[in-house]
């Protein structure tokens, strides 16, 4: 086994561990799960699904490289700058195109594996350069810090079509539109 192997293996591993992801706070319903996993089914909220997967791949990954006595550097950084950046690279690719032909699940899982993919092969390159200590020790402040973020946005959502669930009609965990009897004005209940 090798890196190149590893990596690969990657893009599978993160693609189908996000499908449990997706359904974990269905069955397991509380604060924490609802800051680490989709609370809805709005656009944003699978962010935090692509970012898990990635970071939970980083942590086999981990084990496979010292399993395996790979040479790598900077896993600890490179895992959640991959997690990190492939959240505005899947906005990127995905909303022009739900924007021009709405929901379209193929073409969501499409982009979601292409997101990995280059995030994987992204990660591939870095993981060869010289090795920084500091990035791997600021690594948990920045996961940390992200997961705040996350937690916020579940709880605090921006009221814009990237933080609402056309499913259910609402905003983050709580916060649902009910439609007044103007037909035009909308108000926020929780």
């Amino acid at each position: 086994m090798n890196l190149k192997k590893i990596k690969i293996l990657s893009c599978f591993t993160t693609f189908f561990l996000c499908f449990p992801i997706h359904f974990i706070y269905d069955i397991f319903p509380n604060t924490m799960i609802a800051i680490l996993t989709p609370v809805n089914e709005s656009i944003w909220e699978h962010m935090k699904l692509l970012f898990g997967s990635l970071l939970l791949t980083g942590i086999i990954e981990g084990m496979l490289y010292q399993y395996f006595n790979i040479k790598h550097h900077n896993l600890f950084f490179n895992t959640w700058l991959g997690a990190f950046l492939s959240i505005p690279l899947y906005l990127l690719f995905y909303l022009p195109l739900y924007l021009k032909f709405g929901e379209s699940m193929l073409l969501n899982l499409s982009i979601l594996f292409l997101t990995i993919g280059i995030i994987e092969l992204l990660q591939y390159y870095l993981l060869q350069l010289p090795n920084y200590r500091i990035l791997n020790y600021l690594s948990p402040i920045l996961i940390i810090a992200t997961y705040l973020i996350f937690a916020y946005l579940t709880y605090y959502p921006i009221h814009s079509p990237l933080f609402f669930d056309t499913l259910d009609e609402k905003y983050g965990i709580s916060q649902y539109l009910s439609q007044t009897q103007k037909g035009t004005e909308y108000q926020i209940r929780s």
